[in-house]
């Protein structure tokens, strides 16, 4: 632990003289606590009484569809909470728990569905009885499962953010110690149930399939699974709201209550660099850099200490000169865009980018997640522990989920190099944990209770940076059941829009009655058509079988002259997802027939 302290004295050292001490932050009530959790999952009507302003945003109901009998249960107890609470305040709740799950009679459900559609219904037992459910496709995406075990030269997805502007790492001889010794496969990534479902024996005292299987199989490939940023706007709208009630009832299941604070009140910069909101800063690179994820500043940091400081006894531990720091921040607040880089040495750089991440008026992992971030440490399963930061890195902002992705590449880089560097995975974890997470006034220590509460924090905050180094390529893929459940959801909407344009949907039928027989045709024979607007083929039909992958058609298409393409799947069950070249496109079009298939960058 010296190291963490030594950190945090060097970070208090630092801050300024008339910088206020920021005010306890006291908990939300009840009401206030479960009307956040319903607006973050997407359910805001139902204390508000209308729908989300946003377009994507689902209505209740829609939502509500998609649910496992489990989510369900979660959604119906905060609601139960929320009405109790406001009736105890003698207010009168806006919607009833019963009018929203209500139990309809078998009889009844079983006449409004349709021969096909009972077909089509998984078993009963497993979803909530609300509303009418599109269940899964009996069709499996199954991709080979991948092996994630310690690497400085894993592949990379062409969606990382270190793609932007980020300096190739430098190659160093083999290394004597890593950070994991066996690699881990992960096949609970393609589970058709929710991690909810499979908490049951683990909680018995037993040990779960989940736990088994991340300890079990050691031999693997790359795959082609879904990252987040393969996903529209629109779709991690819907995932987060899944994600929210998901991570919820895992938690819930596995017997761990979280806390929620209000966020302190921050002075937020409208210019300069440090004490900028990340979304800001994004938006001003932009206009020079188009399609950026990360600030530049924070990349040209990390540049500067791949280039210089990976082999650099001490870095990020060895704190620089305190007034050489404030006079860098002062010129780099003051002229960003001229800043002079030249003149800003390894320590310097260090020093600033752990302050350009503690002064964010939104913390990295923000105020809303920071505390279950921590109670994620009382979960007693590691792979309970890396399921949990995985739904947490699906709720985060985009900007701070790239943002982080950055960081953690940076710092799996400079624990490669330990042996030349002394930065262990431990020294790293336990100097970046108080830059992460919010640090109390500890120079005043009242009890041993407080110290002891204190040493728990901080050994806490290490163990979670540990695991997102080592896993961090799994805190970005999205599981198989969440992306199932968004499918889900965007076909209820759809047939919820098609019901009100049918009118229109004749017409168009009739003017294209021969076009559509020919596409029904291709259907049935598994024969989907790209479409490549930005090439001289502008579309070709394509046969596909149980080995075409995504690779196999954008070959088609690429010339040594063009820049690099992708394969998207566009409309359908899905706003637009852009597809893994490892991906098998036969068991995406059982999953989305109808589908559009679209190559651009």
């Amino acid at each position: 632990m010296e190291t963490y302290w030594r950190e945090v004295q060097s970070i208090e050292e630092e801050r300024e003289e008339d910088e206020e001490e920021e005010e306890e932050r006291k908990s939300m009530d009840g009401v206030e606590l479960e009307e956040a959790w319903l607006t973050e999952a997407g359910l805001s009507s139902l204390v508000t009484g209308s729908e989300w302003s946003e377009e994507a945003a689902p209505p209740v109901d829609v939502v509500l569809s998609t649910l496992t009998r489990q989510q369900a249960a979660t959604v119906r107890k905060r609601l139960d909470n929320y009405n109790e609470t406001l009736r105890k305040r003698n207010r009168q709740p806006v919607r009833d728990v019963r009018d929203v799950f209500t139990e309809p009679d078998d009889d009844s459900a079983e006449q409004g569905s349709s021969p096909s559609q009972r077909r089509a219904e998984s078993p009963p037992s497993r979803y909530h009885n609300t509303t009418k459910t599109i269940r899964r496709s009996t069709h499996r995406v199954r991709p080979t499962l991948p092996t994630f075990a310690f690497d400085g030269h894993l592949p990379e997805h062409p969606s990382s953010p270190t793609h932007t502007n980020l300096p190739a790492p430098t190659h160093s001889p083999p290394h004597t110690h890593t950070v994991a010794s066996w690699p881990r496969r992960a096949d609970w990534l393609v589970r058709e149930t929710p991690y909810s479902e499979g908490v049951a024996e683990h909680k018995r005292g037993g040990t779960c399939w989940d736990c088994l299987r991340f300890n079990g199989s050691k031999n693997s490939e790359l795959q082609g699974l879904t990252c987040a940023d393969d996903l529209s706007s629109r779709d991690l709208t819907r995932l987060g709201f899944i994600s929210h009630i998901e991570l919820s009832t895992f938690l819930l299941a596995l017997g761990v209550q979280t806390k929620r604070t209000r966020p302190p009140r921050s002075r937020t910069r409208d210019s300069g660099v440090f004490g900028v909101p990340l979304t800001s800063l994004l938006e001003n690179d932009r206009k020079t850099f188009p399609g950026i994820k990360v600030p530049v500043v924070f990349q040209k940091l990390l540049s500067i200490l791949e280039l210089t400081g990976l082999q650099t006894e001490g870095i990020l531990r060895v704190p620089g000169s305190a007034a050489r720091l404030k006079h860098l921040r002062q010129e780099l607040d003051r002229c960003c865009g001229a800043f002079d880089w030249s003149s800003v040495r390894q320590v310097d750089a260090a020093g600033l980018m752990k302050l350009f991440i503690r002064e964010l008026p939104t913390p990295l992992l923000t105020h809303t997640l920071q505390s279950t971030y921590r109670s994620v440490m009382g979960l007693s399963s590691e792979v309970h522990q890396i399921q949990a930061l995985q739904l947490l890195s699906l709720l985060l902002p985009e900007v701070h989920r790239d943002t982080l992705r950055a960081l953690l590449v940076f710092l799996r880089k400079v624990v490669s190099h330990q042996d030349q560097n002394r930065m262990s995975l431990c020294n790293v974890s336990m100097v970046m944990a108080p830059n992460m997470f919010a640090i109390r006034n500890h120079g005043n220590k009242h009890s041993i209770a407080k110290q002891q509460e204190e040493m728990e924090e901080a050994m806490g905050g290490a163990q979670l940076i540990q695991l997102m180094i080592r896993h961090q390529e799994l805190l970005w893929i999205v599981p198989h059941f969440l992306l199932s459940q968004v499918r889900q959801m965007n076909q209820v909407s759809n047939q919820k829009t098609l019901v009100l344009s049918r009118t229109r949907t004749r017409l168009l039928r009739r003017k294209n009655e021969k076009n559509d027989r020919n596409q029904i045709t291709e259907l049935c024979e598994d024969v989907i058509r790209v479409h490549a607007p930005l090439h001289t083929k502008v579309s070709m039909a394509i046969q596909l079988d149980e080995q075409t992958t995504a690779k196999d058609v954008t070959s088609r298409f690429q010339s040594e002259t063009s820049p690099v393409q992708h394969l998207y799947e566009v409309g359908g069950n899905i706003c637009e997802r852009r597809l893994h070249p490892d991906c098998h496109l036969l068991d995406v079009h059982k999953v989305n027939p109808r589908c559009d298939w679209l190559i651009k960058p």
